[in-house]
């Protein structure tokens, strides 16, 4: 069974930084890319980052720039190091297979998130 654990949220100030991880298990992590996702209150989830097998990244234009999404595939790890948080940045941040993520109306395929609050 999937499990995406996701940590190191909190409260920042504007301008500060926050290291995110997310524990995955359950399917053969080095074999996916992994993405980073997140949702404000009253608006849809979107996609903030991605990173394929190979390394290969790709950003959110919001967040160009400020945030970097790295994995460890023998710590079956993803992160996302936030730099030069705004205020609009907060949100509840999941990660996700992409393939997962795509898939509509499956509440079961998140984890709980990890709450990015950014006060300006």
């Amino acid at each position: 069974q999937v499990q995406l654990v996701e940590s190191g949220g909190g409260l920042v100030q504007a301008g500060g930084s926050l290291r995110l991880s997310c524990a995955a298990s359950g399917f053969i992590f080095s074999i996916n890319a992994m993405g980073w996702y997140r949702q404000a209150p009253g608006k849809q989830r979107e996609l903030v980052a991605t990173i394929t097998t190979g390394g290969s990244t790709n950003y959110a234009d919001s967040v160009q720039g400020r945030f970097t999404i790295s994995r460890d595939n023998a710590k079956n790890t993803v992160y996302l190091q936030m730099n030069s948080l705004k205020p609009e940045d907060t949100a509840v941040y999941y990660c996700n297979v992409p393939g997962r993520a795509a898939v509509a109306g499956r509440a079961d395929y998140w984890g709980q998130g990890t709450q990015v609050t950014v006060s300006s």
